[in-house]
């Protein structure tokens, strides 16, 4: 009798859970890899950052999501490499996973766009360490401020400053900001309105730029009503213990936010296979690596540019959840020894909320897969 064949997954994000989960009842043995031993709901990362939310609400340990499917393990630990040609992953403890087919699925991290030594300088907003580490700021800032008795010193400690202008900036600035002026600031008796100042600086002409202009105009405004401040158009030039500098200008702050840009894991430049210039691994209609059919890469670290279009889909969670499901099938085919067939996107619109009252919401025809 012929050993089971392996599934090995790395990652235990959108695309890797729905992947082992698709898998649930297949004749093959899987097994999920991650650093961390819970999945995190990252689109909601910024209401933990801003006391909206704990983090047991958007953080679920991934055993008790695939840890009961008879096929199915869970291992707490680093893929450090993947050995091609004798099909195995090597974790960092030593331990080598073989497989018959692998899914990378190992996410993103923030990116400095070659300045990695703003890094000491800024927090991101990628896991669950950055948004507890936002919170904790943000509160101790207003507890020092209360203490404070010169006005300038207070107004710094009072300002923060969020740089990128996609959906996590947005939403982060918003909700720092109205954090601020509606609970906080009734909390404390010398902390006045005045003194909270929330800056959200975008190097394009306008915020949410993956939505229509007329979005991104209504998302500028119910920002502005928030109290925050827009500075677009305008490129981060340094960020310093001091604060950020914008087109030249220190922006004193006592915390500044990086949600300008992710890019993938370095686990991808250690596959040693084909990347793109923001250094995704490049794969085929399938969602295989070129050259190796049996690994398949989806989410943030993959570059799949449907057919006909020149750009590759976005790192969002829709796209890794729809190309999780879609690997476990190709999985299931092959079994079969039936005929791949290629990934296909369904976009059902994006969204980006700001505060607790406003959303903005760009749909497409709803169609079902």
């Amino acid at each position: 009798m012929s050993p089971r064949k392996q599934v090995v997954i790395i990652g235990g994000g959108f695309g890797g859970l729905n992947a082992a989960r698709s898998l649930e009842g297949a004749d093959v043995d899987i097994t999920v890899v991650d650093r961390e031993n819970h999945h995190l709901f990252q689109p909601l990362l910024y209401q933990v950052a801003t006391s909206g939310l704990s983090p047991g609400a958007i953080a679920v340990p991934i055993r008790s999501v695939v840890g009961r499917q008879p096929n199915t393990r869970v291992v707490l630990g680093e893929a450090l490499e993947v050995d091609k040609q004798r099909q195995e992953v090597v974790l960092a403890s030593g331990v080598r996973l073989r497989y018959d087919w692998l899914v990378v699925a190992a996410g993103a991290k923030t990116n400095f766009f070659g300045h990695d030594d703003w890094a000491k300088h800024t927090v991101g907003l990628k896991n669950m360490r950055d948004a507890i580490q936002i919170r904790e700021r943000v509160l101790l800032a207003f507890e020092a401020a209360e203490q404070e008795p010169d006005d300038a010193v207070r107004k710094r400690l009072l300002t923060f400053v969020v740089i990128g202008g996609g959906p996590t900036g947005v939403e982060t600035a918003g909700a720092i900001s109205e954090l601020g002026r509606t609970v906080l600031a009734e909390e404390y008796q010398r902390v006045q309105l005045k003194d909270i100042h929330v800056v959200l600086v975008e190097m394009g002409k306008r915020v949410l730029t993956p939505f229509r202009p007329d979005l991104s105009e209504s998302a500028a405004e119910g920002l502005k009503e928030l109290g925050v401040t827009l500075r677009l158009g305008a490129p981060v030039t340094d960020v310093t213990a001091e604060g950020a500098v914008v087109a030249g200008e220190l922006i004193p702050a006592s915390l500044v936010v990086w949600a300008s840009g992710v890019q993938p894991v370095s686990l991808a430049q250690r596959l040693g296979v084909e990347l793109t210039r923001r250094g995704q691994v490049r794969v085929d209609a399938n969602c295989a690596v070129l050259g190796h059919p049996e690994i398949f890469c989806i989410g943030d670290m993959a570059a799949f540019v449907p057919k006909g279009e020149t750009e590759a889909l976005p790192g969002l969670a829709p796209v890794a959840i729809q190309q999780g499901r879609y690997v476990a099938g190709v999985i299931r085919s092959d079994l079969r020894s039936q005929a791949r067939k290629p990934f296909r996107y369904v976009d059902k619109g994006i969204m980006a909320t700001i505060g607790r009252a406003r959303a903005v919401v760009q749909s497409t025809a709803l169609t079902t897969s």
